[in-house]
């Protein structure tokens, strides 16, 4: 039987691969108990986590369709976004950064990359690492996906003003970060990342459920930034239309959600808050 778990050395959590029993070659990856990525082995191009959806739209709107893109994606968890990218875009360049060395091990031996994905994946910190990527994706990034998760929080250090700073000179023209961002009752977490990206860049988006965006409940936002005008003329239709539907945020709507927010620095991140332990961040749906 194969070995489908596994004791990360970093966090000391366990991350365990779950086929389902009813679905074969559909996965989950658990970390510390949380659903992080889903995986369908045949359909790369079918995202299950309704927030992991919300940003793989923000992918397809980025360049025309099927044109190859710059990625970088700091989390890389069962690799789902990479290769929806692979398969969508095709002959796009992809750098994965992912602090869990023994993590990419479980997820490669057991779900390997489709054959020809151009994907690097990186070992380190995810700000550590960004610092220090190639001269060469200078103002070449078109999506910069941040998904980073220890167990079920963001770590503080990848909150922050000065860390999304150092996103700024890897974004191409047109180019967009997408940020996954984990909050509960009330939204303070959220509306101080919306209020921070929107003092790093121009022009920012939020996608959320109703329920989430009225603080009923623990969920998923996923914030869009860049530097240039977001091209998501027709998002709020794919949004709508979603299995789990969601509402696009943005102009003076997004201005009222972050009043008053503050803008984290270095000096005052904190991570994001823990869910309750029965409590699953996301569900893959049909």
């Amino acid at each position: 039987m194969p070995d489908l778990e596994r004791r990360l050395s970093v966090s000391g959590h366990v991350a365990r691969l779950e086929e389902s029993r009813s679905v074969p070659g559909s996965w989950t990856l658990y970390v510390d108990g949380t659903p992080q990525s889903h995986v369908e082995v045949e359909r790369p191009d079918w995202l299950g986590f309704e927030y992991v959806r919300r940003i793989g739209h923000a992918i397809d709107l980025v360049r025309p369709d099927g044109a190859p893109i710059t990625a970088v994606h700091l989390g890389g968890g069962a690799l789902t976004l990479p290769r929806y990218v692979a398969a969508t875009r095709p002959g796009s360049r992809q750098q994965v950064v992912e602090l869990e060395s023994e993590l990419v091990d479980l997820v490669r031996e057991h779900l390997p990359l489709p054959r020809g994905a151009q994907v690097r994946v990186r070992h380190g910190d995810a700000r550590e690492v960004l610092a220090k990527l190639p001269a060469g994706l200078d103002g070449a990034v078109d999506i910069a996906v941040v998904d980073i998760f220890s167990g079920a929080r963001t770590p503080a250090h990848v909150t922050s003003a000065e860390f999304y700073g150092l996103l700024v000179p890897r974004l191409a023209p047109g180019g967009i970060v997408a940020v996954n961002v984990a909050d509960g009752a009330g939204l303070a977490f959220a509306r101080s990342q919306a209020a921070t990206l929107a003092h790093v860049f121009a022009h920012v988006a939020i996608a959320a459920d109703t329920s989430m965006l009225k603080g009923r409940r623990f969920g998923n936002v996923v914030m869009y930034a860049s530097h240039d005008e977001l091209p998501f003329a027709g998002l709020p239709r794919r949004l709508a239309s979603d299995p789990a539907p969601a509402k696009l945020v943005d102009g003076a709507e997004l201005h009222r959600f972050i009043a008053g927010a503050p803008v984290v620095t270095d000096a005052t991140a904190v991570p994001s808050p823990p869910p309750a332990r029965s409590i699953f961040l996301s569900k893959p749906g049909r």
